[in-house]
């Protein structure tokens, strides 16, 4: 397998501590939590912007044409799925 690679991080010398005790700790090196973190960090945020994404489309489609489900409506469509329930969703408005 090739090497991949190196980006180079600084962090303050108190960070860098607290990383070396944890990774202590973890029983895993420094290399491998900065991996994992910055990993994890990456995939909530593009998570983070597939719904602002989604939103912004939702709220598009909403302004062209009218079409919602109110609020009352999707709480009780998501109260029985939540126990369970093979629910059909409600029907659009507008």
């Amino acid at each position: 397998m090739p090497a991949l690679p190196t980006t180079s991080l600084k962090l303050d010398p108190a960070t860098k501590a607290r990383l070396r005790r944890l990774a202590g700790a973890r029983r895993r090196s420094a290399h491998w939590l900065m991996r994992e973190a910055i990993e994890q960090y990456i995939a909530r945020e593009e998570a983070r912007e597939r719904l602002r994404r989604d939103a912004l489309a939702a709220w598009s489609e909403y302004r062209a044409t009218g079409r919602h489900v109110a609020a009352d409506e999707a709480d009780a469509w998501l109260k029985r799925l939540e126990a369970g329930e093979d629910a059909k969703p409600p029907s659009p408005r507008g």
